[in-house]
């Protein structure tokens, strides 16, 4: 017989799928998560008794037992043609309820394990050490003060998840019917767009108990000022305040190259297991997709390899944790050629200052042709890329910034950071303006203004308190009558 395969070519290529309207909350929400999580718990509860029992095959013959459904062994040939047929019956409803017993093991034995993430996923649940494990992987562990997570039960439990769930949260697809993420685009600073990929509530809470009890006790060097607790734009613009040279360097595609199998290779490092850090791997990383209509579904279609998106809380920390080994040799290059050097998420800064610089080196002057060479060769071999269109070198003539603050040398009385003053200019037009009644700029809001008051505050209390306090009233008054 010959397939009808016609059937499945497109009559006309997939189409890109136009961004789906929320769904309206489904009725009786809060009773349907009940009934899953009673119909989970019978699960487990299920497999408790299958793991006593010894095994679902000894499982399957008690429960036969329990209720009736086994029959006796008997000498055929002594019955007679009636009780052949009965016992016949008998057996053929114990197969029936053999078959049944053993999907309900099967059930249970899923919602504990999990069995397969994927093509192209090595999976091994067993766990075990392997010749990639640290000699004293548990010991690592400790010393990183990482939880005990040995199976995908313990991950689960930890991050209070079914194991099915957490299999979804790591599953991946190539192409998906659906994704546990959320994508958008918002405008560049120096033009272009940016994709943000955030993922949706329940994976975002797992992820930020990822990043607090994981990601966060790894240890990251004291040359990174993104992300890390007591650091900010300020802290890393202050280390390179009245330089003499400021040279910026920006690392090309920097979430996009962290691919799962670099984050399974941090994870490993720190000392978590191979099948735990799998897990923890996929459930941070996704594809880069493309939404497509196709046959009346919409599908989401991976474009790339599983990689940190920029928009999930876990990102920065596991960046800042992989970047360790970079940091060090990068702090260890400055020192050497007499520079300082911080990096604030994928923006690396160098400075140089005349009389910070070894005696031998201040009557040459900043060796920035020696260090930005360098600088490419050790960013390649730690598997980024320097972007060719950012570096930048500013001199004592003119403007430096890093992280968006000023760092000149700065007069007596004015921060040695600071915001720009075109910034400051703006925001004070801004507030004169409101305060004279007359209409903000195009898609110019309070908050917009809030937050660069706020900003400004981070760097000049004093004049900050005094633009937040002038915009504060501005919003407690009554809207102007037309």
């Amino acid at each position: 017989m010959t397939a009808k395969l016609e059937s499945f070519v497109p009559a006309a290529p997939p189409q890109a799928a136009p961004e789906a309207a929320p769904a309206a909350a489904a009725p009786n929400t809060a009773a349907k998560r009940e009934a899953a999580k009673a119909a989970h718990d019978a699960l487990l509860t299920r497999w408790k008794a299958i793991t006593e029992a010894g095994s679902a095959d000894e499982w399957v013959q008690a429960q036969l037992v329990a209720k009736g459904a086994l029959a006796d062994e008997v000498d055929f040939s002594s019955l007679k043609e009636k009780e052949k047929n009965a016992w016949k019956e008998k057996k053929k409803a114990e197969a029936v309820e053999r078959r049944a017993l053993e999907r309900q093991a099967h059930e249970a034995w899923k919602a504990t394990h999990v069995n397969h993430l994927g093509v192209g996923i090595h999976w091994n649940e067993a766990g075990g050490p392997d010749k990639f494990d640290l000699e004293h992987r548990e010991e690592r562990a400790r010393q990183n003060g990482l939880p005990t997570l040995d199976s995908a039960e313990d991950l689960a439990k930890a991050l209070g998840l079914t194991v099915s769930k957490l299999r979804g949260f790591a599953f991946h697809r190539d192409v998906d019917t659906g994704s546990n993420y959320v994508s958008w685009r918002i405008p560049k600073r120096t033009g272009g767009e940016r994709t943000i990929t955030s993922p949706k509530p329940e994976l975002k809470e797992a992820q930020r108990w990822v990043l607090s009890n994981v990601v966060e006790r790894l240890p990251v060097h004291g040359a990174a000022h993104g992300f890390v607790a007591g650091r900010s734009i300020l802290t890393n613009a202050l280390a390179h305040r009245g330089a003499d040279v400021v040279v910026k360097v920006d690392l090309k595609d920097f979430f996009p190259t962290v691919t799962w199998r670099r984050v399974k290779g941090l994870l490993r490092k720190g000392g978590l297991p191979e099948n735990t850090s799998t897990l923890l791997a996929l459930m941070s990383t996704e594809a880069p997709r493309e939404r497509m209509s196709f046959r009346g579904k919409t599908l989401h279609v991976a474009k790339g390899p599983r990689a940190l998106p920029q928009g999930a809380p876990t990102s920065p920390g596991i960046t800042n944790a992989l970047c360790l080994r970079m940091d060090k040799r990068l702090s260890a290059l400055s020192r050497k050629l007499g520079f300082t050097y911080t990096r604030y998420a994928d923006d690396l800064t160098f400075s140089w200052t005349k009389a910070k610089a070894p005696k031998a080196r201040r009557a040459q002057g900043a060796p920035v042709a020696v260090l930005l060479a360098r600088v490419t060769d050790i960013v390649e071999a730690e598997g980024f890329t320097v972007h060719p269109d950012k570096t930048r070198v500013a001199r004592k003539g003119s403007r430096q910034r890093v992280t968006g603050l000023v760092v000149n040398e700065a007069k007596e009385g004015t921060p040695a950071a600071r915001v720009p003053r075109d910034v400051v200019r703006r925001l004070r037009a801004a507030i004169h303006n409101r305060q004279k009644g007359k209409p903000g700029r195009e898609g110019e809001s309070l908050d917009q203004l809030k937050g660069m008051a706020a900003f400004l505050y981070m760097t000049d209390p004093v004049k900050g308190r005094m633009y937040l306090d002038e915009l504060a009233k501005l919003e407690a008054a009554p809207p102007a009558q037309a």
